[in-house]
């Protein structure tokens, strides 16, 4: 489970298809249409599922295709859901009677389909939307820990292990996200998580090269400090990742929020050039930063030495983006993850592409620890935050692991696509 193993962009893009790209993903070429593949079988765990809801762009591609509109679709079939809350919005009782998909009241009941063993050849858990407390920290208090709980004690119970996908990060709290993590480590559950946008789009399209060395990396996000945190993370993660002697975790985090944010700039603390490189690709007028007043800062240094900066930019940042310092290079590397709505949020569908090929193969496609990484640092950011800002030692997130070339989504050509906005 550390080590999936490695694929690399030609060999994911053959078995993704060979054919043309529509809206940034491949569909089925006449070759795959011959030798077709047996769809695995899927069981649901979702906190809601409304239009544009993660439920809806994951779960609704297996029901209705790539695009969602009845065309081709995953090698995947849905067997079965559990959703825990309906609003008057709800699409779950809706989408179960049209592809007569059996709704459960309970997560046992849907891993199990209703019998008295597990039928199905992975579970996607989407802990995700829906009506649930928040702490002092800030942090939505979403069942991702419960819904693991419950899926793997239903593995247990029935003797039977299948891969699980738990949508987004870990947790929310660092407590749940290790628990969940060494549960899944204890009974052998192939197991994956995070965001979409570790697989989107990249814009401009670079390469950071395994086992370059990095010197200097900042990060942009956007939203509020937990729901985008965590893709700003993760979008940070997967590059920062692919340095030299791979990823020996997080020696400290600390949240910075006013003049401290800036001060860290001035006194060389994050490097200028690769902020104001970041920041140039998510933001029309850059100039106007330090005005705005609900900015934070996750600051945090490896136990390599690597320091590690993602400022948060609500209401300013206009999306997701990283630059790169490498050593030996003058040019800066950074791009901007894109999240496109159309074809109903095509960047979801190569998470899913992820997710298939994990539910095919038993092996993750990318290492859970990437998430339980950023899970933490995210978790102690907030705490940090909570505790007027210190500066949290977390021997905690000292999590190596081994990253894998994993592809993620290849450029659209927006000058043709017909979806271009």
């Amino acid at each position: 489970m550390n080590n999936p193993a490695e694929i690399s962009r030609r060999d994911w893009l053959a078995s993704a298809t060979a054919a043309a790209l529509w809206g940034g993903f491949a569909q089925p070429s006449a070759a795959d249409a011959a030798q077709p593949t047996k769809p695995k079988s899927v069981a649901a765990v979702i906190t809601a599922y409304e239009k544009g809801l993660h439920a809806d762009v994951l779960i609704g591609k297996i029901l209705e295709g790539w695009k969602q509109d009845g065309g081709a679709g995953p090698a995947l079939k849905l067997a079965s859901m559990y959703v825990e809350q309906f609003s008057d919005k709800d699409l779950a009782r809706p989408m179960a009677k049209k592809y007569n998909v059996p709704l459960f009241d309970t997560i046992e009941q849907a891993v199990t389909v209703g019998s008295d063993r597990i039928p199905v050849d992975g579970v996607i858990s989407i802990g995700e939307h829906g009506d649930y407390p928040w702490n002092d920290q800030g942090q939505h208090l979403y069942p991702r820990r419960r819904f693991f709980k419950e899926i793997t004690d239903t593995f247990a119970k029935y003797e039977r292990v299948v891969p699980v996908f738990n949508d987004k990060h870990l947790g929310p709290v660092w407590s749940d996200a290790r628990w969940m993590y060494d549960r899944a480590r204890e009974m052998k559950v192939p197991f994956m998580a995070g965001s979409s946008l570790a697989v989107t789009f990249r814009d401009p399209e670079i390469t950071v090269p395994m086992d370059c060395e990095i010197e200097a990396a900042v990060g942009i996000g956007y939203s509020g400090l937990d729901i985008y945190g965590a893709h700003a993370l993760d979008s940070f993660q997967c590059l920062v990742e692919r340095r030299r002697g791979a990823e020996t975790g997080v020696k400290w985090v600390q949240c910075l929020e006013g003049d401290a944010i800036w001060k860290s700039i001035d006194g060389g603390l994050v490097s200028k050039d690769v902020f104001d490189a970041a920041l140039a690709l998510v933001a029309s007028q850059p100039e106007g930063v330090r005005r705005i007043d609900d900015a934070a800062l996750f600051l945090f240094q490896y136990n390599d030495g690597l320091q590690g900066a993602v400022f948060m930019l609500p209401g300013f940042a206009g999306g997701t983006s990283v630059a790169l310092k490498l050593k030996g290079q003058d040019q800066l590397l950074a791009t901007r993850f894109e999240e496109r709505t159309q074809p109903r949020h095509p960047h979801f569908a190569y998470l899913l592409k992820g997710i298939e090929r994990m539910f095919h193969t038993g092996r993750p496609s990318y290492p859970v620890e990437r998430t339980l990484l950023s899970s933490g640092i995210l978790d102690r950011a907030l705490t940090s935050r909570f505790q007027k800002h210190e500066k949290l030692m977390t021997p905690e997130l000292a999590i190596r692991y081994k990253p894998v070339d994993y592809p993620h989504a290849p450029k659209p050509d927006l000058e043709s696509d017909p979806l271009k906005s």
